[in-house]
């Protein structure tokens, strides 16, 4: 059975580019009837952010990223870790190293000077098995594994067969003095215990292959294969990153994101299809997704793609579910919520504008409040003209008459009012729209009346020909 993880560190938020792998991971597993797993890596302390790992598991819920199995988190794992690394002191296919950071700064430092590969000179290697054992109880000290001097290669498959020189690796440290595994020691492990099959990552993870696949040797295990994605890059092609666009999926969600347009838009950086389509459905994705249609160079985030295609998304969305996931961001800017029926009315005359679930408070504002903001320019230009004060009491007189106050009542009394005093519709329209929203822009004028219901109406065209409009 295929099975499959992503195994992330807890060191801050979740790297769009993060979201993608546990993407991959998870669409490769479901197409292939196998399982997704969840590793948390969290053995580098200096790095450990606190609440990150809670974090991480509401955006995979977020994202309906479900994973098969308890998630395995290593910190809890240290035991497991030594005894392998034991294994390898026993073998003589590792060493402990008794090195100072001073010294191996300044080690490098030479290196570098004369143009050398900065790289471990070994100098503990030889140490008799006694004086390491003597040298341990008095100074603190890492396990380093033995790098073999030959060509190490593996078959990537997205990539083909990669190499590498075995003598220009450094004799990896698996063990810090602090106790703690490396990353290369208990990745390995891991994926050997979980039964691993295949590991998705990152292009940045193909050096460290070579490392894993001569653990993989040592400990007399068979590896999983390797699969190595392209990085996700900014429009200028360089690495994603903060500086030029937002890089954290919480960032996204927070702005009113689908979930599914933000998996269906990453799920196209670096994989395609044989057509053109761009709208999948995960169950599409699922349908469709191989290693082998997944390419090797860079994709290009382009966040104004993304925006249309959550706008996309949101047009195709039935209303009453657009509205329910309008809700948390209605309540963040302070409007009440209980009236459901109410906000389904309003949300449907904007449905066409909104790209952005964040969009929806400030679109629908003017239905749900009964002080309106009045744009200034939209007053100057239009409320201050000649006449409309005198229109505007004419039009609030027409419509306080008006019994059943639907649109098709509504829009016939203006228009016949237009008509009867030789007047443009725009000279009618745009008065009372600002007058009435305080905006020149919105939903269809005579829907928005109705929604808006006769008494908000009357009262704000009064406000207006009073000159109360701020």
């Amino acid at each position: 059975m295929i099975r499959v993880r992503f195994a992330p560190s807890p060191t801050g938020f979740l790297h769009i580019g993060g979201l993608r792998t546990a993407l991959y991971n998870y669409l490769f597993a479901r197409h292939n009837g196998g399982k997704f797993l969840i590793r948390i890596e969290d053995t580098d302390r200096t790095r450990y952010v606190e609440g990150a790992i809670e974090k991480l598991f509401e955006i995979l819920k977020w994202c309906g990223l479900n994973y098969d199995e308890e998630p395995i988190i290593q910190s809890q794992r240290l035991e497991i870790y030594k005894n392998y690394v034991n294994e390898l002191l026993e073998k003589d296919l590792a060493y402990k190293c008794f090195c100072t950071s001073e010294r191996l700064e300044e080690m490098r430092k030479l290196q570098i000077a004369k143009k050398q590969p900065p790289k471990y000179d070994g100098l503990c290697l030889n140490l008799s098995k006694d004086d390491s054992e003597k040298l341990s109880k008095e100074k603190p000290f890492t396990v380093r594994m033995k790098m073999p001097a030959e060509e190490i290669k593996f078959i990537d498959i997205i990539r083909g067969e990669i190499k590498f020189h075995g003598f220009l690796i450094d004799d990896q440290i698996i063990l810090k003095s602090d106790g703690y595994p490396t990353y290369h020691l208990a990745n390995v492990v891991d994926d050997h215990l979980m039964e691993i099959t295949h590991v998705i990552r990152g292009e940045e993870w193909i050096s460290s292959t070579a490392k894993h696949v001569i653990l993989y040797r040592y400990f007399g295990w068979t590896p999983p294969q390797f699969a190595h994605l392209p990085l996700l890059l900014n429009p200028d092609k360089s690495k994603l990153s903060k500086r030029q666009s937002d890089v954290a999926v919480e960032d996204y969600r927070d702005k009113g994101y689908l979930q599914e347009a933000l998996l269906n838009y990453i799920a196209l950086l670096g994989w395609s299809t044989e057509d053109s389509q761009q709208i999948f459905e995960i169950n599409e994705l699922i349908k469709k997704f191989t290693l082998e249609r997944c390419g090797k160079s860079g994709a290009i985030f382009d966040a104004q793609k993304l925006l249309w295609m959550n706008g996309e998304y949101i047009r195709k969305m039935p209303v009453e579910e657009l509205t329910r996931r309008s809700l948390p961001f209605l309540q963040k800017a302070g409007f009440d919520t209980k009236d459901f029926e109410f906000l389904k009315k309003c949300v449907s005359l904007e449905h066409d504008k909104i790209k952005l679930l964040s969009d929806v408070p400030h679109l629908i504002d003017f239905f749900l409040k009964n002080d309106i903001i009045y744009d200034e320019k939209a007053v100057n230009k239009v409320i201050k003209k000649d006449g409309v004060n005198k229109i505007l009491t004419e039009i609030a007189d027409i419509y306080s008459k008006i019994e059943n106050f639907t649109a098709k009542e509504i829009e016939i009394e203006t228009r016949k009012y237009t008509e009867d005093n030789l007047l443009k519709t725009s000279q009618i329209f745009h008065p009372v729209r600002v007058g009435v929203s305080g905006r020149t822009e919105g939903p269809s004028l005579f829907d928005m009346i109705e929604t808006l219901g006769k008494d908000r109406v009357l009262s704000r065209l009064r406000n207006v020909i009073g000159g109360k409009n701020g």
